[in-house]
């Protein structure tokens, strides 16, 4: 089906571009009128435009569909009229435009997880799985409630992330800032008062001339480093998987939060996909495309291997060798009582609380942390600076 790129009128008059799939340009205005909007102009495009900028669908939107679509089913209401009423009352252009594009594929005989496998840069296939699971078991608006609060934890554990990243982001640009002013302006001003006195100076002072030396000589370099290398990083990361899968490795050996908190999303979306029905080896298998790191993910295919060879499913994780005890034990109480899903809602529940508990121990230790750099930082330059200064007025007083 081509794709249009187009501008279209809503009713406050404003003009709003958009790219739709469409038959052709009256389908696509047919689609617009849907939607509410009236099309100005268009133009057909061979390159696939999966988002147009500013406007993905972000995980807030997916939140509202899961809950909207869960209220609506909970209540009776057909899948296609909880579509159609989200459609005329969600803010997001792009997931309105997703919308319209799922009723006429389920109007045109597909099923919900079916339409919804056309837009896998917004519903991942663990997101069309489960609903897939929820569609043949009848229990579609639990499916929809589950998917719900485990999106509004992730986003939960996001924000924290960004609270635990922009304050230490922010106090690290202030005190850069500081040691560039200190060593390129102030600095080369006291050390001529210095040097012009004459005497031997310690290594220390000596040392903080060369840094400011550095400073003031490649002071373009030193902003340009981090990111040429932030840069180089990625580009090797994307063209070499064994770097890839290196850095994977040394992030989770460098911090353990991380391992945790891939722990909890593994335990989390592996219960919510068994108690959904799906079988054992299609949750590890779409578990793996979940876990965000690619050692991880090693582990997850090595221990499905060996569950279809015939081994128990605690007895493989543990073959594997880098999952925790706690892990294990809890999948093999939950293998032998049957509650596989219980058990492992109680370990991502246990993960979930450590994140948030590590998460709150590294913000309260930030601050204090920044104080102590930029005290020593002061303290080297006030000792350098001062330090001949006062050897200098003792020698007189002698």
């Amino acid at each position: 089906m081509p794709q249009f790129i187009y501008r279209a009128m809503d009713a406050s008059g404003s003009i709003v571009p958009g790219n739709m799939d469409a038959l052709n340009v009256p389908d696509l205005e047919l689609r617009l009128q849907r939607m509410a909007l009236d099309l100005v102009d268009c133009r057909e495009t061979r390159v696939r435009q999966l988002r147009i900028s500013g406007r993905a669908v972000t995980r807030r939107d997916l939140i509202n569909f899961c809950f909207h679509l869960e209220q609506m089913s909970s209540a009776g209401v057909p899948i296609l009229d909880g579509l159609r009423d989200l459609r005329d009352s969600t803010d997001s252009l792009r997931l309105r435009e997703i919308i319209t594009d799922l009723v006429e594929k389920i109007e045109g005989g597909l099923q919900l997880s079916g339409a919804l496998a056309f837009y896998p840069e917004v519903f991942d296939v663990s997101f069309t799985s489960l609903v897939r699971a929820g569609e043949q078991s009848g229990k579609i608006n639990e499916i929809f409630h589950d998917l719900a609060e485990s999106l509004k934890w992730q986003d939960e554990l996001a924000a924290q992330a960004r609270k635990a990243v922009t304050y230490p982001a922010f106090v690290l640009l202030i005190v850069s800032g500081v040691v560039f002013f200190l060593m390129i302006y102030l600095v080369p001003q006291l050390t001529t008062f210095i040097r012009n006195m004459g005497q031997e100076l310690p290594l220390h002072t000596r040392a903080l001339i060369a840094v400011s030396d550095i400073f003031i000589r490649y002071w373009f370099l030193l902003l340009a480093a981090p990111f040429i290398l932030w840069q180089a990083a990625r580009w090797q990361l994307r063209r070499s998987e064994r770097s890839a899968f290196a850095f994977d490795r040394l992030k989770l050996r460098l911090f353990p939060v991380l391992e945790k908190l891939v722990m909890a999303r593994f335990a989390t979306y592996f219960a919510l996909m068994y108690s959904a029905g799906i079988p054992v080896l299609d949750c590890i298998r779409l578990s793996e495309g979940i876990a965000g790191n690619r050692v991880v993910a090693l582990a997850m295919r090595r221990a499905r291997e060996l569950i279809s060879e015939g081994q128990p499913i605690a007895a493989a994780f543990k073959q594997v060798g880098l999952f925790p005890p706690l892990v294990v034990r809890m999948l093999r109480v939950g293998e032998s009582t049957g509650a596989l899903d219980a058990t492992l809602r109680n370990v991502a529940y246990f993960y979930n609380r450590e994140v948030r508990e590590r998460i709150e121990r590294m913000q309260a230790m930030i601050e204090p942390a920044m104080t102590v750099i930029l005290g020593l930082l002061l303290g080297w330059i006030m000792l350098s600076v001062l330090g001949p200064i006062y050897d200098t007025i003792s020698a007189i007083r002698i």
